[in-house]
């Protein structure tokens, strides 16, 4: 008989997978939110519409279920069939009616969520590949899946904010971002404060030649992800600040490349 609840035992996958799920709830009201006339409008993503970010999100939803089926069954399937297929699926999405896109993330989120459903518990640790040539737990799906659907509603660009994205789901971006500019040596001129209710925390400590990019979480993330100068609205709370090495103001620099 096939499963009606999920299968893994670990709790800390168990509660990644409602973070996963509520971001996907999330992502579909703001998507019920919008006119099929509002698709063609732009996303927060240049060179991107709405039509876009749609496609991209039920794409990349059908490529995270490969990977769990390929734990599942231990035959390899890989996210994409080549480097450019990610591209070409999205180019092509976005040309789709609009009754189809909205099917499109409707049966692949449908679609990812049984997949780790009926995963077995003793398969969560069997090792897969991203697109990125990264090999990982397939228990780092359920991740890959959470900071695109909570990033991508915001992208959508009608109204959701980077202070509706739990704030463990921003601490963990702002990780993975700053984990990525300092692979690539671009946060060395950079120190990142986070100040707001959750506590504070400091990336990189002020030192000469640094910029100190600092506010709430949800503004230092929005900034840190390439968002800050697009979209509507602002974050709320404090606003985000800049100062130079030696306590000058600055204006917003743009941030490094992320991904």
């Amino acid at each position: 008989m096939v499963a009606r609840h999920d299968l893994v035992e670990d709790p800390v996958v168990a509660a990644g997978l409602l973070t996963a799920r509520r971001g996907t709830a999330f992502f579909a009201r703001k998507l019920g939110e919008l006119s099929y006339a509002d698709l063609d409008d732009q996303s927060l993503l240049p060179g991107w519409t709405r039509r876009h970010v749609i496609a991209h999100v039920g794409y990349n939803a059908r490529a995270i279920a490969r990977l769990v089926e390929w734990a599942a069954t231990g035959v390899e399937n890989p996210m994409y069939a080549s480097p450019g297929a990610r591209n070409q699926e999205i180019d092509f999405g976005a040309t789709l009616p609009a009754i189809a896109l909205q099917n499109l993330f409707d049966h692949s989120a449908i679609h990812l969520s049984v997949e780790w459903r009926d995963l077995p518990a003793e398969r969560w640790g069997e090792l897969v590949r991203t697109a990125q040539g990264r090999t990982v737990p397939v228990s780092e799906t359920v991740w890959m899946r959470t900071r695109e659907v909570w990033l991508h509603a915001v992208d959508l660009n009608n109204g959701a904010r980077f202070a509706d994205i739990p704030a463990e789901v921003l601490r963990r971006i702002l990780g993975d971002i700053w984990g990525a500019w300092e692979s690539r040596g671009d946060a060395a001129a950079l120190a990142l404060r986070v100040h707001d209710g959750e506590g504070g925390f400091t990336l990189a400590e002020p030192r000469p030649g640094v910029t100190v990019i600092a506010g709430p979480l949800a503004a230092v993330v929005r900034w840190a992800s390439g968002r800050w100068t697009s979209g509507k609205g602002e974050e709320p709370g404090a606003p985000l600040t800049v100062t130079l090495d030696d306590g000058s103001p600055a204006g917003v620099p743009t941030p490094p490349r992320w991904i």
